[in-house]
């Protein structure tokens, strides 16, 4: 009852917050989303590339593969379906893929600046943010010329979709992680943070540059709370904060959101015609973490599927995995009894009630600046009036 009346409390005071000429706002009415990310809203980019993610992957919604590391879906798709769209189709799926209302350029191990690695070395995929644009931009070109010419017609968006949908950004994650797999301190990694957020930047002003208005950034999630990271690297008991996650690399997360919140606040000045949401999932899933048993999960910190260890994390033996003993094939990590009760899926990502535990928080806009709903993100706000 206390977590529930704190985000009640956290909702009345956005809609305190707002200003009052925001009541009289138009729903955004959004014809498409395009969406660029990693595996947190990766809906089959990677699959589609390098082979699909196994199940029981997709066992709880999809009830089969879906292209997605979780055994749902993730908030990319409580977002769709909160706009009333369909769900996104990642751009590099040419099996029965439907881009009317959208179209999605995410990929699982993404970063923002390109790694120095193939996907065999460190698991990044090669589909950075830049490519990611390159893409987009592709896409944009085609599709339009392809309904000049008449062909296409009901799986291609028309060509003011692209001023009228919503971009969204989750992203950055996996820049932190890649980091610390070098080997670098938590300074090291910190120092390079600006470098990838003017990336970021760089690909939002190309994309408003092509016509884009509205964009949805989500700040990164508290990595010291996943097990994997937990799992893999260096961990004394002092870094341990009293929630049970890494306060270092939780920490690293919290500067690459000031910075991200920082350049949000810039690009609004530099772009004039785009509404810009800054998005702080990293406080809802702390909360979740925090707060797991009173909300009905158990141990935030155990993979519903995984295969041993302290958190049923094993980073060789991965959700899904096989052997074959005997000439007998058989599953290591399995799934666990009720995904439902769970936070963590894979030791990696969440499970599918954990996003829509997560979603619903942040849909009304109380853990958005401005803090506007989703359902009024196309609309630009003074956030000087709060």
């Amino acid at each position: 009852m206390e977590c529930k009346f704190s985000v009640l409390k956290l909702h009345i005071i956005a809609l305190i917050l707002l200003p009052s000429s925001t009541l009289g706002f138009n729903n955004c009415n959004f014809p498409a989303i395009f969406n660029f990310g990693d595996s947190n809203s990766d809906t089959g980019g990677l699959s589609a590339a390098f082979g699909q993610a196994p199940p029981p992957n997709g066992a709880t919604f999809f009830h089969t593969p879906s292209g997605r590391y979780c055994d749902g879906r993730l908030l990319i798709d409580f977002i769709s379906e909160s706009v009333g769209l369909p769900y996104l189709d990642a751009f590099l799926d040419s099996m029965g893929s439907n881009f009317r209302h959208g179209c999605n350029f995410a990929t699982a191990g993404s970063t923002i600046r390109r790694q120095n690695t193939t996907i065999w070395q460190s698991g990044y995929s090669p589909i950075s943010l830049d490519v990611q644009h390159l893409q987009f931009s592709d896409f944009l070109t085609r599709s339009q010329n392809f309904r000049q010419k008449g062909l296409f017609q009901n799986i291609l968006p028309e060509e003011d979709y692209f001023s009228r949908a919503l971009y969204t950004f989750d992203i950055g994650q996996n820049d932190l992680t890649a980091g610390y797999k070098l080997n670098l301190s938590t300074e090291e990694v910190k120092a390079y943070v600006p470098y990838v957020l003017g990336q970021l930047s760089h690909v939002i002003k190309l994309i408003y540059g092509q016509g884009g208005r509205t964009f949805w950034v989500h700040n990164t999630g508290p990595v010291g709370c996943l097990p994997y990271v937990m799992d893999r690297f260096l961990v004394t008991a002092a870094q341990i904060d009293k929630h049970g996650c890494s306060s270092p690399y939780n920490d690293v997360s919290q500067y690459f959101n000031l910075k991200l919140r920082e350049l949000v606040l810039q690009l609004r000045d530099e772009l004039p015609a785009a509404a810009i949401t800054y998005v702080d999932i990293y406080a809802v899933k702390y909360s979740l973490i925090s707060q797991a048993k009173k909300l009905g999960f158990e141990n935030p910190f155990v993979a519903c599927c995984g295969h041993g260890g302290k958190y049923n994390y094993n980073r060789f033996i991965k959700c899904g995995s096989k052997t074959v003993v005997n000439g007998t094939e058989t599953v290591l990590a399995v799934l666990c009894k009720d995904p439902s009760t769970r936070i963590s899926w894979d030791g990696t990502h969440f499970t599918e009630a954990a996003n829509r535990w997560i979603f619903d928080q942040v849909v009304g806009g109380a853990f958005s600046d401005p803090p506007a709903s989703l359902k009024f993100a196309c609309n630009k706000i003074n956030t000087s009036q709060k």
